[in-house]
């Protein structure tokens, strides 16, 4: 990061670190001192992520545990809290895409999407939030999206969970900001992360993603992890309920069309972003 943050000695819990903007965020966070808790569907990845950080002399802990149920997500952060200590930050980037028309939504597709993106993040929110607000301080990154801010054809479920996480942190800022808990969301545009690559082909990831792009390219995992390091420190201190987008500029108004390129629903058939 090149300043120091502060974060030594704290203990952070990242649901989805073992790839992509959390795992990025989990080896930043190590490198920085703090010790880390991974939890991740992805029992081998997160497993080789600890052993990553465990290699800088750090502690770190991996988990496995369904987000979208809140007996379960209680459960490990107590567990968590035995083995590395009380909960300092949160980071949320436990996430998942499916593409679908919305005509052609299946009822599992809308209820998995919305169960981890939305669901998963408060339940996550909620199970450490009562631990911080009982003692007056902590910081919560939630990850949102360009995907909060407006339509993308093919993902009625992936933006509707999206703009849901952003209501939700500014809920929890109001809430919790008087106990000494901030909670902040960060937006990023299209990230070169496994999500992004599977299944997409990698023309419309060149041509139509960068293009659409002011930067014109994708944003690295490295550079999301930065900004939720600066929303854990206390660099940040009296940042709470914000909005910061790490988009490239998109959210300036390269949303919907870049440089004349379609992203209707049938175009984005035609590249087969998904199939009918």
């Amino acid at each position: 990061m090149g300043a120091n943050l502060g974060l030594a000695g704290r203990t952070v819990l990242i649901t989805g670190g073992a790839s992509g903007i959390g795992r990025e965020c989990a080896l930043a966070l190590a490198r920085e001192g703090a010790a880390v808790a991974i939890a991740d569907a992805n029992e081998h990845g997160a497993a080789q992520t600890v052993r990553e950080i465990e290699a800088l002399g750090v502690r770190a802990l991996a988990v496995s545990f369904d987000v979208r149920s809140p007996t379960a997500t209680e459960t490990a952060i107590e567990a968590i809290e035995r083995d590395l200590g009380p909960l300092d930050g949160l980071i949320t980037a436990a996430g998942i895409s499916r593409p679908a028309p919305a005509t052609e939504l299946a009822a599992e597709s809308w209820e998995a999407v919305i169960g981890v993106n939305l669901s998963g993040t408060f339940y996550s929110c909620q199970a450490a939030g009562r631990r911080m607000v009982a003692r007056g301080r902590g910081a919560i990154v939630t990850i949102g999206s360009v995907s909060s801010l407006g339509g993308q054809s093919g993902r009625a479920h992936y933006c509707a969970s999206k703009a849901g996480v952003v209501g939700l942190t500014r809920d929890l800022a109001v809430e919790w900001g008087s106990h000494g808990v901030r909670v902040n969301c960060i937006g990023p545009s299209a990230t070169d992360t496994p999500m992004i690559r599977r299944g997409i082909p990698e023309s419309f990831v060149s041509g139509v993603m960068e293009d659409r792009t002011p930067l014109g390219r994708l944003a690295q995992p490295s550079e999301v992890a930065s900004v939720c390091l600066f929303l854990l420190s206390d660099l940040a201190s009296y940042v709470n309920g914000a909005l910061i987008m790490a988009d490239g500029g998109v959210s300036a108004g390269f949303f919907t069309r870049g440089h004349g390129r379609d992203f209707s629903s049938k175009a984005l058939l035609a590249q087969g972003v998904y199939s009918e």
